[in-house]
């Protein structure tokens, strides 16, 4: 599908990528791994056409469709969030206007039988066919449920982009692209800015939804359960493996293993075979044996191991000042923006020495509890701070705070104070700024890179709270389990908000979940406290089936349906029964239909005929456009009866 051939790119003169080549099939799901600053970002931008690259070739078809979303962008202005989700189906609105044009030509002219009519005819006959194929539905029933999965309330949908924060901005970005329904989507980072329940509602569409992806992600739970192939991009080169994540480690780490021992192998019969050859040079009767052993060394070829990169961040805190035994108590406290309340007479104490994780959706009041016991801005009710605690603070944007014209050693150098100052080359060289690195001008720092940058000024000061937010976007695999190691060896007290399930595993022992501006205490892990939620969940449901059993049995109340009332309802029931029921015949003929296409891939005749694979692609996003028109329809039609 996609073709990626003897790809180089060059910084400075210097080779991000050494001829690399690699394909993306259809349905790939691929992984891009490896530390930050390796061109992860710079092969999705290549891929994507936003960057040339130095030599070689990237063959993409004609037809083929991209979606591709960055790390950071620059959002639209002066529209809904609706409106601006809405522009996902502008190809569609094209096409209908197209097609209505091309009709309104055809009727108005008379030469039937001109070359140019016929040309005419064909364009009007592919277009609607093309339209066809891509769906042409109830698009703001697709918008709605793709925003609600991404965390949107519909409340929502007619705020104005403008008043909405830089990840959740992004949220709509994403929406967009996964609306588009692109061949190929290519995300950089696509969680950074999602809250767990999120980040599982984006996992089962990734799955499910058909398309080839490509994406980079620091969060080993989400790529491992997304996707099912791993490309590692280490020092110019690439390693590509049709394995998940986890399963790449191992694998890995298995073929290094051989290769070390069969190059091992090969340099003992090297060093044998010159050995020999060395000691009966100048013997006539060992002529014959020693001129075949050298012209066994010049045919030998010569086994290579992988070049592994090894550096590595050395992340250590330093030792934590005597703190009160309750470094945090909060009694009774609220928080209300204007008329919108975001935390409603919570309460919870956080003892010395434990390890915690806010989380819960976007929104909730986890930032917002951080910045009261911060003291950044006002509240009501009662946050006490124990004895002598000092406070090291992480915040989301901490990296994109810092100052462009400044170089990294500029960066620390600005903040260190007394005796740090005489460190800070050696503080850089374990952050992995060794050398000429900590020359670089930050405005060219890769996202990981401005991540470490910033978490070097929580170095720089003894503290014995830590509070982290969102600590771990842009960070990569290994300087993520680095950073978790060092918190959890931290002797002071931490309090993490993130969403990154894989780090806070074996991190926290308690969690604190923010809804409905309350905030509940769950002892235990994260994994716990997932499981726990499931389970919390199914028993809601159980509940709320009860409660409808248990409403229908009910004696009609004064307050019931009119007559004329009671009619209008059971003509809109029966409509959409019927709705439903077209949806099932409609869904029943196209997968009869892509039974048998699959049949026929058996034949290599039509495994290999272009027009065939493209044909089933089409038919198999038409039977995913009927399958989320039939789930629609049977949730208004359930509704419908619910109000009988």
């Amino acid at each position: 599908m996609i073709s990626i051939e003897q790809l180089r790119v060059e910084f400075g003169g210097s080779p991000l990528f050494d001829d690399i080549s690699f394909l993306i099939n259809p349905k790939d799901r691929i992984a891009l791994v490896g530390k930050n600053g390796a061109g992860k970002t710079t092969l999705l931008k290549l891929v994507a056409g936003k960057m040339s690259p130095t030599k070689g070739n990237i063959s993409i078809p004609r037809d083929l469709t991209i979606g591709y979303l960055p790390q950071h962008m620059i959002h639209n202005e002066g529209t809904t969030v609706m409106e601006e989700t809405s522009r996902a189906f502008e190809h569609i609105h094209e096409l209908e206007k197209e097609i209505e044009q091309l009709g309104v030509e055809l009727a108005t002219r008379t030469d039937y039988d001109s070359e140019d009519y016929h040309r005419l005819i064909d364009r009007l006959t592919h277009q609607q066919e093309h339209l066809q194929i891509i769906g042409n539905g109830n698009y703001e029933a697709q918008i709605e449920k793709t925003l609600v999965g991404l965390g949107f309330l519909r409340s929502d949908f007619q705020r104005a982009c403008s008043e909405f924060s830089g990840g959740w901005r992004m949220r709509i970005e994403l929406a967009k692209i996964l609306l588009i329904r692109p061949d190929v989507l290519l995300l950089d980072e696509p969680t950074n800015h999602l809250d767990i329940e999120s980040i599982q509602w984006l996992e089962n569409f990734l799955i499910g939804c058909g398309s080839a992806v490509v994406l980079v992600s620091h969060d080993k739970a989400f790529i491992d359960a997304v996707t099912t192939r791993t490309i590692e991009i280490s020092l110019g080169k690439i390693y590509d493996y049709a394995v998940n994540y986890s399963e790449y480690v191992r694998l890995r780490k298995e073929r290094h293993e051989q290769q070390v021992r069969a190059y091992e192998n090969q340099q003992k019969m090297i060093q044998d075979t010159e050995e020999f050859i060395e000691r009966f040079r100048y013997k006539a009767t060992k002529s014959v044996q020693v001129q075949s052993r050298i012209k066994q060394l010049d045919k030998l070829e010569r086994l290579e191991v992988d070049v592994e990169d090894h550096s590595r961040l050395s992340l250590k805190f330093p030792p934590a000042p005597h703190s009160g035994i309750i470094p945090v108590e909060i009694e009774h406290l609220s928080k209300a923006y204007g008329s919108h309340l975001v935390l409603d007479s919570i309460g919870m104490i956080i003892n010395r020495g434990e390890k915690v994780a806010f989380v819960g959706k976007n929104g909730e009041g986890k930032s917002t509890l951080v910045k009261c016991i911060m003291n950044e801005i006002e509240y009501s009710g009662k946050l006490k701070l124990g004895h002598q605690v000092k406070i090291g603070y992480f915040a989301q944007n901490q990296a994109a705070l810092l100052d462009d014209s400044l170089t990294v050693f500029q960066t620390v150098d600005q903040v260190a104070v007394g005796e740090v100052r005489t460190k800070i080359r050696d503080i850089l060289g374990a952050f992995m700024f060794g050398g000429e690195a900590s020359d670089k001008k930050v405005k060219v720092l890769s996202g990981g890179e401005r991540s470490r940058l910033a978490m070097i000024r929580l170095l720089l000061e003894p503290v014995n709270l830590l509070i982290l937010d969102e600590p771990t976007n842009h960070l990569d695999m290994r300087s993520k389990e680095v950073l978790k190691e060092a918190i959890r060896t931290f002797n002071g007290t931490a309090i993490v908000v993130s969403h990154d399930r894989e780090f806070l595993d074996g991190l926290v022992t308690k969690v604190y979940e923010f809804g409905n501006k309350k905030v509940r205490e769950h002892l235990g892990g994260i994994y716990d406290f997932l499981q726990y939620k499931k389970m919390e969940s199914l028993r809601e449901l159980e509940a709320t089936t009860v409660r409808v059993q248990n409403e229908a049995t009910k004696a009609p109340s004064d307050n019931k349906l009119n007559y004329e009332a009671r009619k209008e309802l059971s003509r809109k029931i029966r409509k959409a029964e019927k709705e439903v029921e077209e949806a099932e015949k409609a869904i029943a003929l196209l997968e009869t239909e892509i039974g048998v296409m699959e049949n026929q891939l058996q034949d290599p005749v039509y495994a290999s005929d272009p027009a065939f694979i493209m044909n089933l692609q089409s038919q198999q996003r038409e039977l995913e456009h009927k399958l989320y028109e039939w789930e629609l329809l049977s949730e208004q039609l359930e509704s419908l009866k619910q109000t009988e």
